[in-house]
């Protein structure tokens, strides 16, 4: 069984208005959906580009912006539930911002086409995150029973911890998604790398949406790097480097549509010619013998 997906390389646009929001992720939404992808991912922190609809000075202002984001957060939400439903399709929402007893996490938000919205906080923040943006770290990770397959979530960083990674797994997860959001090269790479190594390690799917573009107006997403991937194991009947597809082409971006081999997974995780995810316990039986 192939579970067709889409994960996008999202620009970040300078909105004129709520409505040319609205309009942008329709057209997006519709033309994933219109190429046949069930999956929809979008990217980490795709919700800051709401901030270009306030006045300049509270766009520009770090903490300021978010807590303006607040009031609107609810139809943002409702918007991208509504066109699940519409579109038969499951859609991770770019992660926003979001308020939770006077402190501020790093949600994405899960919907489904029976017009269910559930939710994964990232779990680990980087260095401006914690230091600057003072955004708040998850408590707790969560498995989604989708149709046609059961995902987890790692947002950006999370991906480069392996036993955030191995947990989803054992629950259940076949597919990983990872939004991200990464100013350079570097961290682009190190999500990615992370991405292929998550793949190689559990023996599943692992697919990444980055944000896209420059935002000069926002002192939080105004550089983006990075490119979609679609990662898998890395051994037979899959591709020899892990890599089954990266890079948005020109005639589907701001897209990567992607087939996923799901019935594979079962077969290689038996049958493969080495058992990552069977054989991952056996690294906590060694100790390390003391020195001379």
């Amino acid at each position: 069984m192939n579970l067709r997906l889409a994960t996008c390389e999202y620009p970040i646009d300078h909105l004129l208005s709520w409505a040319a929001w609205e309009e942008k992720l329709r057209r997006l939404c519709t033309m994933a959906a219109g190429q046949g992808a069930v999956v929809l991912v979008f990217p980490e922190y795709a919700g800051m580009e709401l901030a270009s609809l306030l006045p300049e000075d509270e766009c520009a202002d770090l903490h300021g912006s978010i807590r303006r984001l607040q009031p609107i957060r609810d139809a943002w939400l409702a918007a991208h539930r509504a066109l699940a439903v519409e579109l038969g399709v499951t859609i991770l929402a770019g992660s926003y911002p979001w308020e939770c007893d006077g402190v501020f996490v790093n949600r994405a938000w899960l919907c489904t086409p029976d017009g269910r919205t559930r939710w994964q906080d990232k779990i680990i923040m980087t260095r401006f995150e914690r230091e600057q943006w003072h955004i708040h770290p998850g408590e707790c990770l969560q498995v989604f029973d989708i149709p046609g397959a059961t995902v987890g979530i790692l947002i950006c960083y999370d991906s480069e911890f392996p036993l955030l990674a191995r947990q989803l797994c054992e629950s259940g997860a076949d597919i990983l998604l990872v939004p991200s959001c990464t100013d350079t090269h570097a961290g682009y790479h190190r999500v990615m790398l992370s991405c292929r190594a998550r793949a190689l390690e559990q023996q599943c799917f692992v697919v990444q949406s980055p944000t896209a573009g420059t935002a000069e107006w926002s002192p939080a997403v105004n550089v983006n790097t990075g490119k979609a991937g679609v990662y898998t194991p890395v051994d037979i009947a899959f591709p020899d480097d892990g890599v089954l597809a990266c890079g948005a082409p020109p005639e589907t971006a701001p897209w990567l549509i992607a087939d996923l081999p799901l019935s594979r997974l079962a077969s290689v995780r038996r049958h493969g010619q080495v058992r990552n995810a069977a054989d991952w316990p056996e690294q906590f039986r060694v100790k390390l013998a003391a020195r001379d």
